[in-house]
């Protein structure tokens, strides 16, 4: 009887897969987009965050120490080319993966 059961479970499983299968056919929905999109947004908040930071630290060492201003003001500029950097590779990664 356990055997019969098995075997009519099996043939159930075996032929109700190709029918439970996704059409090729239709609108799929284009998560490679989406999810492009949250990891530029992602990528743009730590890039603004990480800028008024650095921005902040700077006013706020040149403020302590104006004779440095110089070297502080290089020291910015540097960074915030790099912090921007991680915003400019998302975007192109974003491009190539949705283009």
């Amino acid at each position: 009887m356990n055997a019969k059961l098995f075997l009519i479970l099996l043939a159930t499983l075996v032929f109700a897969s190709p029918m439970l299968a996704q059409e090729t056919g239709g609108s799929a929905t284009n998560w490679v987009a989406i999810t492009s999109g949250f990891s530029m947004a992602i990528a743009s908040a730590v890039c603004g965050l990480a800028q008024a930071k650095a921005a902040a630290a700077c006013a706020e060492g040149m403020a302590r120490n104006p004779s440095a201003a110089g070297a502080i003001r290089l020291a910015l500029i540097l960074s915030l080319a790099l912090i921007e950097s991680l915003a400019l590779y998302t975007l192109l990664i974003v491009f190539v993966k949705v283009v």
